[in-house]
């Protein structure tokens, strides 16, 4: 299992210039790709090191997740003296030194992980037949597909124009290649259609080969416990939760249908989602509720159709909020919580408030502060196999996020309450009817509770277009400040 969930002895050199700058991607050990993919090894280490760069402090390790992103989205309060620079990023004050160097890493770290897996893609033509095991071969294949996928999704997402009405337009690279020719730009419309396109082509390969058709997403966490009778060929193909797998590819996909606005499509990929079943026909997935709470599984891993498992999250993001006595911790105050994030809902009951510290600190002041990334006391006898599937959990794509799609997807608002009574009632909230203006403003308000620290909350503003961003109380927020600029060793600004 320590080997699935890690692969930690590979790690990419990798260049953060331009994503035109990719050449030769390899492994530190610089062993050859002519030579690496002559053996299943080879394949094996190429995708995990693709997880291995999601997992960095820049991407999803932290900064697109706990911190950066969610400045952005007016989340969180602090020590100005602290945090100067996220105060910039706040501001939309994208021309500092302090922001130009974060999304320059952001953009070249995006673009690398993409190269590495494309050398993946590159390779399966030519030294696939080394995986003589069809499934496994398959699901490596979709998994750098949909990864490739997912990485220019959110480089569109945080780079690219607004997606309705923009004026002001911005073209992208889509990278299929790793060579010294530079990289064609797209419009956006183009640049959707070919995220599209490798999730369609991912959608297929996972369709009759990966092992959710044969196990559900908890008999596959548990695969190594004889007593789950999970048989896998090769255990590569366990724990899909935290690989991309073929209901991950439905979910993401759900979602750029909701970005974009095209709603039948995005209620048709979440209801497959939350209505599939394994073979016994048992829920795939539930929404999580008090069981993942009480056992301090604060980032509901249980309802996760997507996660990354990361070693470094207590170093990366615990530090943000684990203390009570530091300045540099981030926080809401007691009336920000109370007030703005539970608006309408009491926090006497509703379990998501359990994902909170709000013990007093020791100037007797209640701060909030996010527990969802919290690690066990290191003397604890929490086993690797838990901490790796239940604690060093980062969460990408939620159950309850296709909820929300459905919910503001149907075109029924009976639907949309039999959905919201699901959802809230797994809350522990008792779930009164929404009218059709109600039902808008209470999904924007659950998205903000839902994913705290999970870094949706910006790019749901963006997709809305949204003028008035809670605890943005200077300024309206105008288009201009939804598109982040490209890095200037690009060869196109925007």
């Amino acid at each position: 299992m320590k080997k699935i969930l890690y692969y930690i002895t590979l790690f990419m050199t990798l260049s953060l210039v331009s994503c035109n700058d990719w050449l030769n991607v390899q492994p530190e050990t610089e062993t050859p790709e002519d030579e690496m993919f002559t053996e299943v090894n080879g394949f094996k280490n190429a995708l995990t090191a693709c997880y291995i760069k999601l997992n960095s402090a820049n991407l999803y390790g932290c900064k697109l997740i706990m911190t950066d992103i969610e400045f952005l989205a007016q989340h969180w309060s602090y020590s100005k003296s602290n945090y100067s620079s996220q105060e910039e990023l706040k501001n939309f004050q994208y021309d500092t030194e302090y922001a130009e160097n974060l999304f320059s890493t952001i953009y070249g770290e995006m673009y690398n992980t993409i190269a590495q897996a494309n050398t993946i893609l590159i390779n399966m033509p030519k030294h696939g037949n080394v995986i003589t095991n069809d499934d496994l071969r398959a699901v490596i294949e979709a998994e750098a597909l949909s990864i490739r996928a997912f990485c220019h999704f959110d480089i569109l997402r945080l780079f690219g124009q607004i997606p309705q009405n923009a004026t002001r337009i911005v073209s992208l690279p889509y990278a299929k290649t790793v060579s010294q020719e530079t990289i064609p730009y797209y419009t956006f419309d183009e640049f959707v259609d070919l995220i599209l396109a490798d999730l369609d082509a991912a959608e297929k390969l996972f369709k009759d080969h990966d092992p959710l058709f044969e196990y559900n997403f908890n008999e596959l966490d548990n695969y190594y416990n004889s007593s789950y009778n999970v048989d896998l060929e090769d255990e590569y193909l366990g724990f899909r939760r935290f690989r991309f797998n073929y209901y991950a590819v439905k979910a993401l996909q759900a979602r750029i249908y909701m970005y974009l606005g095209k709603k039948s499509e995005a209620y048709s990929g979440a209801m497959e989602v939350i209505n599939a079943v394994d073979k016994k026909g048992s829920k795939m997935l539930d929404l999580a509720g008090a069981a993942d709470i009480n056992a301090n599984h604060f980032a509901l891993p249980s309802e996760c159709i997507l996660a990354l498992s990361n070693s470094d999250i207590e170093d990366n993001i615990g530090t943000s909020t684990s203390s009570s006595n530091t300045t540099t911790v981030l926080y809401l105050t007691e009336s920000q919580f109370e007030k703005d994030l539970f608006a309408g809902q009491s926090v006497a009951i509703n379990n998501r408030v359990y994902l909170w510290n709000r013990t007093q600190d020791l100037q007797g002041n209640i701060k909030p502060k996010l527990k969802k990334y919290d690690q066990p006391e290191s003397s604890s006898s929490t086993s690797l196999e838990v901490l790796s599937s239940q604690y060093q959990v980062i969460p990408l794509i939620r159950l309850s996020e296709m909820y929300l799609i459905a919910m503001e997807s149907t075109t029924s608002l009976d639907e949309a309450n039999r959905l919201y009574s699901i959802y809230m009632t797994a809350r522990n909230v008792v779930a009164g009817p929404l009218t059709q203006e109600t039902l808008t403003t209470e999904i924007l308000r659950e998205y903000r509770r839902e994913f705290f620290g999970e870094g949706q909350m910006f790019y749901t503003y963006k997709r809305l277009g949204t003028k008035s961003m809670l605890w943005k109380t200077d300024r309206e927020v105008t288009e201009e400040d939804y598109v982040v600029p490209l890095p200037s060793s690009e060869q196109k600004g925007n």
